[in-house]
């Protein structure tokens, strides 16, 4: 009996949603995150769900994990320390960037200190020209200089990026090769860009190269820890990419990582969305730090322009945005009056006041237990009662610090305008995933989710004249469902660089089946349960940005020899890109069309998780309760007595264990046939 078990550790709660393959039940549960240690909330968990036999060894478990450990380091600054190896003249290149001004009127911005400093910055005498000549090659004695200087400076971690790698590795790994003979091979932990990011553009390519290396033993260490504990189990990693990876190609290629937990948020989305009749979704998912939200049009999107924490990584990830917004956004009053919340937050440790752990300072999740959409007896399903008094002591806080004079705030206009500050941030947000890209959100669903994501549906749909919105089943935990929904992938890319009429279509399918190769051996699946997407990246000869579209979809069992080989003169990539350049532009140029990089997308179908169709599981418990700003007591109702079809008008609570949705007045809810519930404006 074979049960999977999706994990999703986040800044405040680690999720958890148990599948019995067998009988097809799922199990959720939720406990407080533990920052210094994450494994310990993931064992806690595990051990509440009794996942475990009294050996304390998994019953047949295999666990898909989605971790914050990669990411906190980055954002937090807590890599190893890293030495960088470039080409002699080059090793400031990942201080000085891009040179852009992030602040471009401030007259005297904070810099930024550099990610590696400048004594870890090594240079050997290699050199590489653009059309792949060997100008320079490093020698012995160059070679053995190099490790003098390594044994001086110790690091632990070493990232190697030397220019135009991509299009012949051979130096790089001469290099990686004389380190592991030197030193052995478990000294150091070695990042090659030539492996991570065979892709041009060397201050991208050698900053995602270094923080890859920066930490990648923290992420071995820690998934080396937690199989460790989980003997027995068959452990797999989310990747930002949207599809899962082993624990060892994880622990190998960490930045991949980055965006592990929302990439498992938006497969959840999507699978359950479309389980409801929905393909082009609005999503939000809002944690207890922070706020996710994308745009699904039938597909994920994806970008490789992402930055986290203030640095490009170039590595695909699902393309959201993200702001510091959550359940324990942290509000204050600035010297000018200004009511602010976030980006800071109250974390898990102690978490908002109500929790009562300790925090004394107002939160997000404050306001709501205040304005009554937060029921402290039914938090959690009752496993965790919070402290009304202690809310309402914090938000007490902010009503002081706006009054003035005789003019006295409330404790629950205040509250209100926590809420209302927070839900223009989000606001603000999905605007930019879909008015600034030329969509209309009236022409989409708004789908929420989230341990707070349901309190505040209904108010982003209507400051955005949305009339439809989507609380998926289990929506407290949909990050760790998506995970269980998710397929094992392998992504490779390589840049060419070449005018397309310059360009061999024998020679580009070349690159693809050895990609694909690649790619293939990673993965280690049959040919029959894999799919394979071949696309390129152009763009006008002259430009930076590019565009991304589907060379050709190869579908099943790709093998070299079935790879395309009919394209005469590659002259159907300009025609698309010219098309392509035409609907996202308006516009198409009569300029020379460039192939800059290609990507393959290797997929292994995984075995299919399905939700069961959805039947109530417990009596009506409807009461009534007082709310804050409305005259009249609202109704009370738990969402697991609701019948497929059943229908809710608002103003109503609707509960369930891993979060709560507040039904507006204006609203109906209708229960979907898999559980989740279809909001329209009435």
């Amino acid at each position: 009996m074979a049960k999977f078990l999706g994990v999703d550790t986040g800044g405040t709660f680690t999720d958890f949603i148990l599948y019995d393959d067998e009988s097809k039940a799922i199990r959720i549960h939720k406990v407080l995150s533990t920052p210094k240690s994450p494994e310990k909330a993931i064992l806690q968990g595990i051990a509440d769900l009794a996942a475990v036999d009294k050996a304390g060894e998994t019953k047949a478990l295999t666990m898909i994990h989605g971790s914050t450990v990669a990411t906190n380091a980055i954002l937090e600054g807590k890599g190893v320390r890293t030495a960088y190896i470039a080409n002699k003249g080059f090793a400031d290149v990942l201080t000085i960037g891009r040179q852009a001004r992030e602040e471009l009127y401030n007259l005297t911005p904070i810099k930024k200190p550099p990610l590696i400093d400048r004594e870890l910055c090594l240079e050997v005498n290699s050199r590489l020209s653009a059309q792949s000549e060997h100008l320079q090659q490093a020698s012995e004695q160059d070679l053995a200089e190099l490790n003098k200087q390594l044994e001086v400076l110790a690091p632990e971690a070493i990232a190697i990026n030397l220019l135009f790698s991509f299009f012949d590795d051979s130096e790089e790994l001469k290099i990686e090769q004389s380190i592991v003979e030197h030193f052995g091979a478990d000294k150091f932990f070695i990042s090659r860009s030539s492996d991570v990011l065979p892709e041009y553009k060397e201050f991208e390519r050698g900053m995602t190269t270094a923080l890859n290396a920066k930490v990648g033993p923290l992420m071995q260490g820690y998934l080396k820890r937690l199989e460790e504990e989980l003997a027995g189990c068959a452990l797999s990693i989310m990747q930002s990419s949207g599809g899962t990876t082993s624990a060892e190609h994880a622990g190998r290629y960490p930045v991949n990582l980055l965006l592990s937990g929302p990439a498992g948020g938006l497969k959840g989305a999507q699978t359950v969305a479309s389980l409801s009749g929905e393909d082009k979704i609005l999503t939000f998912d809002m944690g207890g730090t922070s706020t996710d939200v994308s745009i699904i049009d039938k597909e994920i999107g994806f970008t490789t322009g992402a930055k986290i924490g203030g640095y490009p990584v170039a590595v695909p990830m699902v393309d959201m945005h993200t702001i510091g917004a959550g359940g324990g956004s942290i509000a204050q009053v600035d010297a000018g009056g200004l009511l602010l919340v976030g980006p800071e937050s109250a974390g898990a440790d102690p978490g908002p006041a109500c929790y009562g752990k300790g925090g004394k300072l107002p939160t997000v999740t404050d306001a709501n237990v205040v304005l009554g959409r937060l029921l402290p007896q039914s938090f959690l399903g009752g496993n965790m009662p919070l402290d009304k008094d202690a809310a309402f002591t914090a938000v007490q806080r902010i009503a002081d610090a706006l009054s003035t004079g005789d003019k006295r705030m409330s404790v629950e206009q205040a509250a209100q305008g926590i809420i209302d500050v927070v839900n223009d941030h989000m606001v603000r947000a999905l605007r930019v995933m879909s008015v600034e890209r030329g969509e209309d959100p009236k022409d989409f669903t708004l789908v929420s989710f989230g341990g707070a994501g349901g309190l505040h549906v209904c108010a982003q749909a209507e400051e955005l004249e949305m009339t439809k919105a989507l609380v998926p089943v289990n929506a407290g935990v949909l990050s760790a469902l998506g995970m269980l929904a998710a397929d094992a992938s392998r992504e490779r890319s390589r840049t060419i660089n070449k005018c397309v009429k310059d360009c061999d279509a024998q020679s580009i399918e070349s690159v693809f089946s050895e990609l694909v190769n690649h790619a293939k051996d990673e993965l280690g699946a049959p040919d029959d349960k894999i799919t394979i997407a071949l696309t390129v990246d152009v763009r006008y000869q002259g430009q930076s940005n590019t565009l991304n579209f589907a060379y050709k979809d190869v579908g099943s069992r790709a093998t070299q020899e079935q790879l395309p080989r009919t394209w005469d003169g590659l002259q159907d990539i300009e025609q698309a890109f010219h098309q392509k350049h035409e609907d996202s532009y308006g516009h198409q140029l009569d300029i020379d069309v460039e192939l800059v990089n290609v990507r393959v997308r290797v997929v292994e179908e995984q075995a299919s998780f399905t939700l069961p169709a959805w039947v109530a599981t417990e009596k009506s418990k409807q009461s009534y309760v007082a709310m804050a700003g409305l005259d009249e007591d609202i109704l009370v109702t738990n969402r697991a007595s609701l019948k497929v079809g059943q229908q809710v008008e608002g103003p109503t609570l609707i509960l369930e264990t891993s979060s709560t949705t507040w039904l507006a007045t204006g609203w109906r809810a209708e229960m979907d046939n898999v559980g989740s519930l279809k909001l329209v404006k009435m």
